[in-house]
């Protein structure tokens, strides 16, 4: 189950319930994990929102596009919560405007690589980062969205 959180006073154009849970599905079936119905819950916070949660849970006092709070580890059960993703709204639209992308396949690809944080991968090492951006285009490709790294990490048509 697919929770979405909108904040108060936060408008904006977020991608459809359907699109999210298919780029949440597409993304547990590129790790080959089978899950029915992966829980996540998905908050479409206030830029001071994210920046408070960043300042607290990774000590870094600035706004960021995502935040992603895994709630398991290495095993994932269907029924049990994957974790919870947040995203800063005004931010995450200021970024697709400079990218020249549409709002709501740019939130997907963030929810695509916040899903994949939820259920294990990081990009702190450059192979980890190599192989995470990688799962990332092949998922974005299976959804018929932008290339999310086009300086060259990956490619595809």
């Amino acid at each position: 189950m697919i929770e979405i959180v909108i904040d108060e006073g936060v408008h904006g154009d977020f991608p459809p319930l359907e699109d999210i849970t298919q780029a949440i599905d597409k993304t547990c079936h590129a790790l080959n994990l089978n899950l029915k119905q992966p829980q996540i819950c998905i908050r479409f916070a206030h830029d001071q929102s994210v920046q408070a949660l960043n300042a607290q849970w990774r000590n870094q006092d600035k706004v960021t596009d995502v935040l992603s709070f895994p709630m398991q580890e290495n095993h994932y059960h269907d029924g049990e919560p994957l974790g919870d993703i947040v995203l800063a709204v005004p931010f995450i639209e200021q970024e697709a405007l400079r990218l020249g992308l549409g709002v709501q396949a740019h939130a997907l690809h963030l929810i695509i690589h916040s899903t994949l944080h939820l259920l294990g991968h990081d990009h702190i090492e450059q192979q980890d980062a190599a192989t995470m951006q990688a799962l990332e285009c092949d998922i974005m490709q299976r959804l018929h969205l932008h290339h999310p790294y086009p300086d060259g990490i990956c490619d595809h048509a």
